[in-house]
């Protein structure tokens, strides 16, 4: 029976896709910028690859948070602060919590099976602003943010700090959720857990585990593995 829940934010319980687009629109417009629904998806593709390259260690979280406005306004030919920007930024996304559909029920039928944990990349202003903005802040044991923790995932030093930091933890009795095949199946697998996929969009190419397009098929898998 699983009991220790180990769930990622963005993109597994928050809607990361939506508040990223309309915070990066609304931070062009802050600036004088005439935001584009291009630049929105340039910003996301950006975005994504410089954090999966801090997952792989070749870029700093500190860097990253400059250079992905650095890289869209080179890309357009725009002149800005990318501190400035940077900053307005990280303002509006920490406000921007929305949930997906059925996310706070599934945390509610998970905390009456056990204990939840939070495990993201994210930055420690922006997750803990959201969670407390969504009001599910307090529906967790301990939220583990690699910013804090002082590792990012998937490192087998993050995977590490969590299981040390679980009191009683069994890998048997724990059960990973997250939408990411890097980090966060990189991270189940180096702490010996199971992993379910969640993705509402579909399951990812080449991946034929556990996948939930649902937290109903979630549930289910749960119960089943």
């Amino acid at each position: 029976m699983k009991d220790i829940f180990l769930l990622d934010l963005d993109d597994t319980l928050f809607d990361f896709r939506r508040g990223e687009r309309e915070q990066i629109l609304d931070t062009l417009a802050h600036f004088g910028v005439s935001p584009t629904p291009r630049m929105a998806e340039r910003f996301h593709e950006i975005n994504d690859g410089l954090w999966k390259g801090l997952e792989q260690g070749r870029v700093t979280r500190e860097r990253l948070l400059t250079l992905r406005f650095e890289m869209l306004f080179a890309e357009f030919d725009l002149t800005g602060d990318a501190a400035l920007l940077q900053r307005h930024y990280f303002e509006g996304m920490s406000q921007r919590a929305y949930l997906l559909d059925g996310a706070k029920d599934f945390l509610s039928v998970l905390g009456t099976r056990g204990r939840r944990y939070a495990v993201t990349n994210g930055s420690a202003f922006v997750q803990s602003r959201r969670l407390a903005a969504a009001g599910i802040d307090k529906d967790f044991d301990a939220v583990f943010i690699s910013e804090i923790v002082g590792f990012n995932k998937p490192s087998p030093a993050y995977a590490g700090y969590v299981k040390s930091h679980i009191p009683d933890f069994d890998c048997s009795r724990a059960v990973w959720v997250g939408d990411s095949l890097t980090s966060d199946m990189g991270c189940a697998q180096a702490m010996g857990v199971d992993f379910i996929l969640f993705r509402p969009g579909g399951r990812s190419a080449g991946y034929d585990g556990p996948f939930a397009q649902s937290y109903p098929q979630a549930l289910a898998l749960i119960d089943a593995i």
